[in-house]
């Protein structure tokens, strides 16, 4: 398996600035930012289950309750001065949903709700709606994301990291049904040892900040990667 350095640089944008520079066929140029991975953590599981709507749990048919957050990926091959797009890539989303619960662990083991991937397109672009995530003792709010090529079955390369949200928007978003049933979280960013064994320049590049996007939010997240 290849080793991995990679990069990651969010900007979060409302729906009537940057997204219409890119076009609907998601082209961007690449922003070619290194920072380092983060922990998988214990949640992820690989269902193979290819879509970009997240939100339904495919045994059930039922949707997560929640605000809406659409992600689009960007995602970079960088090499000396050189970034271009990495297509073929696929990219897992998962995170947990508004009352801080993952699908299929312990109990709600077999529900497959806020889990999926897409493959990259010929400009590295994967879209994905879930929602914005509740919170769970010991973590800040994030979502987690992976991203794996192979070639046929086998696995050539991997790189896993995290996204981070404003405190301030977490707020706004759990003063909301459902969110305010859990009540406040006890854990803001700069209390999670996974948030702050980043650098700096890393926190601000991971953490999303509050843009509305028709009933929910909006991110554009550049990633990019040195595949070695």
């Amino acid at each position: 398996m290849l080793t991995a350095t990679a990069a990651a640089a969010v900007t979060v944008i409302a729906s009537g600035t940057r997204l219409r520079a890119l076009g609907t066929a998601g082209a961007a140029t690449p922003s070619c930012v290194l920072t380092g991975a983060l922990e998988e953590g214990p949640f992820f599981v690989d269902e193979h289950l290819q879509r970009s709507d997240l939100r339904s749990d495919p045994v059930t048919g039922v949707m997560s309750a929640g605000v809406p957050l659409r992600l689009r990926f960007v995602v970079s091959r960088v090499g000396g001065k050189l970034c271009t797009p990495l297509s073929g890539a696929a990219l897992d989303v998962w995170n947990c949903d508004a009352l801080g619960a993952y699908s299929d662990v312990r109990q709600t083991a077999g529900k497959k709700y806020l889990r999926g991937f897409q493959i990259t397109d010929p400009h590295g672009v994967a879209e994905f709606t879930t929602v914005y995530p509740g919170w769970y003792p010991g973590r800040a709010v994030h979502v987690h994301f992976k991203i794996r090529l192979f070639t046929g079955s086998a696995k050539q390369y991997e790189f896993t990291s995290q996204l981070f949200f404003d405190d301030a928007l977490t707020d706004r978003v759990h003063a909301l049904h459902p969110y305010a049933a859990k009540g406040k979280r006890p854990v803001l960013n700069a209390d999670d040892g996974i948030y702050t064994s980043l650098s700096q320049n890393q926190r601000r590049a991971l953490t999303l900040g509050a843009w509305p996007q028709d009933d929910g939010y909006m991110g554009l997240v550049d990633v990019g990667v040195r595949v070695a």
